[in-house]
């Protein structure tokens, strides 16, 4: 291994002023036959660079050269696989991982151990050694050590592999050098004569030293007498600094006790003000003052003054109960006393509170009902046998509602005591509510019932046969008869003591409750529409809900106000009012957002079960009154569509949570369900159409019918807020009679099928190009498409053929052509030579065709019906079809026939003057 070193020293790296340290012969894991060597080497220049080089064998001689090269700053890790075995594997990690084995475990720790002193030496302990026994890693002497990096260094050891001892002479000890041998000439060439003159030299300085040293100890021997001097001195002052701080001990303790007696006074003077600031506080916010002791005890509930100033006792009390006590208080007798009396003020005057509204309410309640319209209290003083539909037809002039706006003033009155009821006795508040409902629902009940008789009564009486039956006493069984049969025609409707169930169904208020339809529509005249009644059942039905909307909204309003339950209650504990302090009191708790939106859900909750209770018999009577007008006439669902769904829209931007605009939006739904009914009816009524086999069929009664329902569907409709419903009923109907129409035309037999639609259609096209109904547009258009399309067909299917022989000979021309024969040629064929030509023509005269034509006009007379006025129409569209015809032969005689004079026996203008002449005679 020595001579290789020698011989890569000396091939590779003196060349390069490399110096070799440590080599190592190695093979890559795995591939153990390609052997090299890994060489540790440092610059002879500086700065030094030390490198790892790999050396390889070169393939072609027995020299080695140099492979590849790695600054040793960049091995991160060296890693020796086995700390305590021996292994010869190594890693060394560069800018990957190479792993080699070496061929001993010696070489291997030997190049590792030199690594090690370079990273010492160099880098200082910037790679990690992993796996290597501590025995490899020993420390380098400290004199090596100090030596700067900057220096020309090398490893210590034995032969090449140690460092290098060598240092540099620096600038100043080369000076002094080269100073001291000039004083010497002979130095360089009698080192002896030099040696011995620096010896010398070196002597005397050293017994001048020792000179010196013995000259100064008398000095040190006085120097030392003034230490012990100055020591005494220190002791006497530090015995003097003693007494004084004993002195001043003494001054602190006196202090001390001053100090104490300082703070005691003060506590005692901070502990009365305290004291004092309690006091007043529990007396100025406890203290209930006598005057509202009094008016909370024997106060007036029934005068304005009384009642304002049992409400300022009140809230005074409820403000002295929600003092916000500080801890410690409550221990107190005096505090627990006064609570006392408090709780029995509170109780005493809620139930003295209690008795007087309840009171208030059985007198209001009595003095409505003893004032109510002699019409409403003939239902209420019913007695049996009594004749309640002759009182009620009698006074049924007018249909108003009372109003109770002098009830809601009187009992505002004592809104703020009702809050004040809220806050401080839940239980005797929710009990007076109660009993405020029972009261007015049952007044209501009473209002309500007797205003919807009326309504139901000027419904029913607007006929003479209505206004009879109407009067006329009936017997219980009948009463029951028909009472079953209104609520047959309405799932919600039940058992209402309402007395309409007393009232007959039937005669000319009901005339159109079993047949008002499309059909019926088509039959009638202006006068047998009866829009007087509509129009008048229109009326009476806003009515009704222009006298229910104010009462419930004047209702809850007040509701809502007299049982405060739209405001925030003070919660116990508050204060009267949020962020309100006095003096000296302790603020208030507030109520969170969390809170305030409970306790608002809450009272809109309270509201609208109050709400329910109290008109609880409004939404069964409206869904009677609604059936009532349905029965009377199917289409005035619409007038009660257009009417509902305009309150409701009002009532939602009023308040879209309010018991108004929930009930009737549940009304509208039934009003909705029976609009949809009557549109499905009318569809059902149309497919049932039967035709008569004997007569003409003309405009059927439904394709009228649509036209009615159109133009009063407009007229309701105009600018409501359903106009979509009404849209989608006209898209229902329109496709119901498209089909019912065809299906009529394909079932008559006196009428040919396209005079049927021809007219049908027309008349519809004519109807919706009229009305100009924009959902309707495809459907016009549609209907002019089958108008034109059946007239046309109409139009060739009855004129057929008028000069059928000639028809039949210029078919077999045109045959011929077909053949390959050309036209001027055809004269030569046999069959259609110019003699059988004239033959053909001299058939058809023109007082024949005349004749055929009249004939003609007076079938398509028969067919046509006059309503619709189509005759004019269809015989100007046979005219131009026989003029087509006529012209088309008149072409092929010039073309197959040229030059040989045949002429028709009549012309255009003689054909115009038979279509003239004939539709004038008739």
């Amino acid at each position: 291994m020595t001579a290789i070193k020698h011989a890569l020293q000396r091939d590779i790296f003196t060349p390069n002023d490399e110096r070799l340290l440590s080599i190592v012969n190695v093979c890559k894991a795995g591939k153990k036959k390609k052997n090299c060597f890994l060489c540790a080497t440092v610059t002879t220049e500086r700065p030094v660079q030390v490198k790892v080089v790999k050396v390889k064998k070169s393939d072609k001689g027995d020299f080695y050269k140099r492979q590849t090269a790695w600054e040793l700053r960049e091995l991160a890790v060296v890693d020796a696989k086995d700390a305590n075995k021996e292994n010869p594997e190594f890693d060394l990690h560069f800018e990957k991982v190479y792993k080699w084995v070496a061929s001993s475990t010696a070489e291997k720790n030997s190049f590792i151990s030199c690594i090690w002193k370079l990273n010492q030496r160099y880098l200082r302990k910037k790679i990690d050694f992993v796996n290597v026994s501590s025995q490899l890693l020993e420390e380098l002497p400290k004199a090596e050590e100090s030596v700067p990096s900057g220096e020309n260094q090398s490893v210590a050891g034995g032969d090449e592999e140690t460092l290098d001892d060598y240092q540099e002479l620096n600038t100043r000890e080369e000076q002094d050098i080269e100073i001291m041998m000039e004083g010497c000439e002979y130095a360089i060439s009698n080192a002896e004569a030099f040696a011995e003159k620096l010896s010398r030299e070196l002597q005397v300085l050293d017994g001048a030293n020792i000179q010196s040293i013995m000259a100064s100890e008398k000095q040190v021997n006085t120097l030392m007498q003034l230490l012990d001097e100055a020591l005494n001195e220190v002791d006497t002052i530090e015995g003097k600094l003693s007494s004084y701080e004993e002195m001043l001990q003494s001054v602190k303790e006196q202090m001390d006790q001053i100090s104490q007696s300082n703070h005691l006074i003060q506590l005692s003077n901070t502990n009365n003000v305290r004291l004092l600031e309690e006091i007043e506080f529990l007396v100025n916010h406890m203290d209930l003052s006598k005057g509202h002791i009094k008016a909370l005890q024997d106060g007036d509930l029934s005068s304005s003054k009384g009642i304002e100033a049992c409400t300022d006792a009140a809230e005074a009390l409820l403000q002295c109960m929600n003092v916000a006590l500080r801890p410690g208080h409550d221990k107190l007798h005096a505090v627990k006393q006064q609570q006392h009396l408090f709780n029995d003020l509170r109780e005493q005057f809620a139930r003295r509170l209690t008795n007087h509204l309840n009171n208030v309410f059985v007198h209001q309640f009595n003095h409505f009902t003893q004032t109510l319209p002699h019409f409403f209290r003939a239902s209420f003083l019913s007695l049996p046998g009594h004749d309640q539909s002759a009182t009620l037809a009698q006074h049924s002039v007018e249909l108003s509602l009372p109003k109770h706006n002098p009830l809601h003033r009187d009992l505002l009155r004592y809104a703020k005591l009702m809050e004040w009821l809220k806050n401080a006795q839940r239980e005797k508040y929710e009990g007076l509510t109660g009993n405020y409902v029972d009261y007015i629902a049952r007044l209501y009940e009473r209002e309500i019932k007797d205003f919807f008789e009326v309504a139901k009564i000027k419904m029913t009486g607007s006929t003479k046969e209505g206004k009879k039956f109407a009067t006329l006493p009936r017997k219980e069984s009948a009463v029951k008869q028909e009472t079953e049969s209104l609520h047959g025609s309405s799932g919600k409707l039940t058992g209402s003591t309402s007395s309409l169930n007393k009232l007959p169904i039937q005669g000319g208020g009901s005339r159109r409750s079993q047949s008002s339809s499309l059909l019926d529509m088509g039959n009638m005249s202006a006068s047998d529409l009866d829009v007087a009644d509509r129009t008048k059942f229109d009326k009476i039905f806003e009515q009704v809900l222009s006298e229910l909307e104010p009462l419930c909204l004047a209702e809850q309003d007040f509701i809502s106000k007299f049982f405060k339950l739209q405001q925030q209650p003070s919660m116990p504990g508050s204060t009267a009012a949020d962020g309100e302090e006095a003096d000296g009191a302790v603020p208030s708790r507030h109520v969170s957002v969390g809170e305030r939106q409970q306790t608002s859900t809450s009272d809109k909750d309270l509201v609208r079960h109050m709400m329910n209770k109290v008109f609880h018999c409004i939404e069964v009577e409206l869904n009677n009154l609604i059936a009532l007008g349905d029965k009377i006439d199917s289409f005035n669902s619409l007038y009660m569509l257009v009417k509902m769904s305009h309150h409701v829209w009002t009532a939602e931007n009023v308040d879209p949570g309010s018991y108004l605009s929930t009930t009737l939006g549940n009304v509208l739904v039934t009003v909705k369900r029976n609009f949809d009914k009557c549109i499905s009816t009318q569809i059902k009524q149309m497919e049932e159409v039967k035709i008569s086999k004997k007569s003409k069929v003309g405009i059927l009664p439904f394709v009228t019918g649509i036209e009615q329902f159109a133009e009063l569907a407009e007229t309701i409709f105009r600018n409501a807020e359903r106009r979509g419903d009404l849209d989608k009923a006209y898209v229902k109907l329109i496709r119901a009679v498209y089909f019912n129409v065809e299906k009529v035309a394909n079932e008559s037999q006196k009428t040919p099928r396209d005079v049927v639609m021809m007219e049908n259609f027309h008349h519809i096209f004519s109807t919706l190009s009229r009305l100009k109904i924009s959902c309707l547009e495809t459907e016009r258009k549609e209907a002019k498409y089958k108008y034109t399309d059946h007239l046309q067909s109409y139009v060739i299917y009855s004129l057929g053929q008028p000069l059928e022989k000639l028809n039949h000979f210029f078919e077999g021309v045109e045959a011929r052509v077909a053949q390959g024969v050309r036209e001027e040629e055809v004269s030569y064929q046999l069959a259609f030579n110019k003699q059988e030509l004239r033959k053909v023509i001299k058939e058809y005269p023109g007082k024949e065709v005349k004749k055929g034509l009249d004939n003609l006009y007076k079938k398509v007379d028969k067919h046509l019906c006059e309503e619709e006025n189509l005759l004019q129409v269809v015989w100007h569209s046979m005219q131009d079809e026989f003029i087509r015809q006529y012209k088309h032969f008149v072409g092929l005689i010039g073309r197959c026939y040229p030059g040989s004079g045949i002429t028709m026996d009549f012309t255009i203008q003689d054909i115009l003057e038979y279509f003239s002449s004939i539709a004038q005679s008739h």
